[in-house]
């Protein structure tokens, strides 16, 4: 037994070599910490691109259902049911940034933010720049027309615009 062959089950086992003539260790303990170390990165690295594979995957499901939505959303519009349009839409937006607010580590305050707070939480942290957080800031303005009732009704341009924003935002804020 020599630090060639020497490995953890060794070393579990307390195994360890010595010289016969002296008694002095040739290979103990410490001969499995290389070996250890190369399986520990090896189960980091695992671990890492399982991470990253969910990830992925996760993306690729919300992408599918914002996509749905989205076409739901789009239907309703060209039937003429802008208020539903709009506020389906602003959920697709709401829900995107909060996700992004999630994978960036952004803190918010509120803990129920609307549209402006995860604009302003992602504007604050440099995740989206001024000309994003306007773009996000009227879209969040048009998203409150068709959610609430008042004296506006959302126009069919009004929600157009949404749909086209929150499709842009979905390509561009990540």
């Amino acid at each position: 037994m020599d630090a060639e062959n020497y490995r953890i089950h060794d070393a579990l086992l307390g195994l360890q070599a010595t010289r016969s003539y002296d008694g002095k260790e040739v290979v103990g303990i410490s001969a499995a910490i290389p070996h250890f170390s190369q399986q520990l990165a090896i189960v980091k690295a695992a671990k890492r691109r399982f991470t990253s594979r969910l990830f992925e995957l996760r993306q690729i499901v919300q992408a599918d259902t914002y996509d749905d939505e989205l076409d739901a959303a789009e239907i309703l519009a060209r039937k003429g049911f802008t208020r539903a349009a709009g506020a389906i839409t602003g959920v697709v937006l709401e829900r995107h940034l909060k996700q992004v607010c999630i994978d960036h580590g952004v803190k918010l305050s509120r803990k129920k933010p609307g549209l402006a707070d995860l604009a302003q939480g992602l504007r604050d942290t440099d995740v989206i720049d001024q000309p994003m957080w306007r773009f996000i800031s009227h879209l969040a303005d048009i998203r409150n027309i068709c959610d609430h009732a008042g004296d506006l009704e959302p126009t069919a341009e009004q929600v157009d615009d949404l749909l086209a924003g929150t499709k842009r935002v979905l390509k561009t804020v990540a």
